[in-house]
């Protein structure tokens, strides 16, 4: 395990019960209040991902737009909003996408991604990977590559990896449980 992956997991509170008996969530709120500790992942990101060709990175709404942001200002490169349907104010593409228990749809305006760029799928979380994949195929439909995936965590025993595979991009993940 990596410094920054034990400084990382220092700061994740545990929060058991939420949002519902069961669920044990992981708690971002101690880190963003860590600005050294921020920098340190921004950071890490970048160096996880300098040996990528990435030409605008595509946050998850709202918590994927935590490091994503800082992370596009620090590599040079666009920042792209991925959000709930309804959210946008211009012209969207959309993708509807199943979830547990329903569905879910997310856009992005459509003069974001150009044809033939390469877009990392940044999110806080990675669990069972419908909203990485749903994202992707938003990049797809606009005639992008997805280049990576992102993620300060990773819940690897809901298996998200099995939905990001079929894209064949690298897959980032600054701490796993």
């Amino acid at each position: 395990m990596s410094e920054l992956e034990n400084r990382l997991k220092a700061a994740i509170r545990a929060v058991p019960d939420f949002p519902k008996p069961g669920i044990l969530f992981r708690d971002i709120t101690p880190v963003l209040e860590d600005a050294a500790l921020c920098n340190a992942a921004v950071e890490g990101f970048r160096r996880a991902l300098a040996a990528q060709r990435i030409d605008a990175i595509a946050g998850i709404e709202s918590r994927g737009f935590l490091f994503g942001m800082p992370l596009a200002m620090a590599m040079g490169i666009p920042f792209v909003t991925v959000r709930k349907k309804g959210k946008l104010p211009w012209k969207t593409v959309s993708y509807s996408y199943d979830l547990e228990y329903g569905s879910a749809e997310v856009e992005m305006h459509v003069d974001s991604v150009r044809p033939g760029m390469r877009v990392m799928v940044h999110d806080d979380l990675l669990a069972t990977g419908g909203t990485a994949a749903a994202a992707a195929e938003l990049i797809r439909l606009q005639g992008g590559t997805v280049a990576a995936f992102s993620f300060l965590i990773e819940l690897s025993f809901l298996n998200g990896m099995d939905r990001l595979t079929p894209y064949g991009a690298d897959v980032v993940r600054l701490v796993t449980y």
